[in-house]
């Protein structure tokens, strides 16, 4: 898997815009077949950054509805939280 492909989204939310100011953590949406090495080479390599720790978080499938007869079902994701060294800072995060 290229190291593009593995990150999906970033995740913006107001726990992690706190993650990220006081604990160093940004959160990603990242493909479900990545794994922790996977995720840390991939981003290195976009934001020229050093990861100290990678946390992967399984979310599985759930069933939705839409009005009273349709069921749907949501696909399973995967998220990570990456731990950045001291000193280091994603500015994609910043200001948001």
């Amino acid at each position: 898997m290229h190291v593009y492909d593995v990150l999906k989204r970033p995740i913006v939310t107001e726990k992690t815009n706190a993650q990220a100011g006081a604990d160093n953590q940004y959160t990603f949406e990242v493909d479900v077949r990545a794994n922790k090495l996977q995720v840390k080479d991939a981003v290195e390599t976009a934001f020229s950054v050093k990861v100290k720790e990678v946390n992967i978080v399984n979310i599985p499938p759930k069933k939705g509805r839409y009005g009273r007869l349709m069921v749907t079902k949501k696909s399973a994701r995967k998220k990570a939280v990456v731990t950045l060294a001291p000193g280091n800072t994603i500015q994609f995060f910043e200001g948001v």
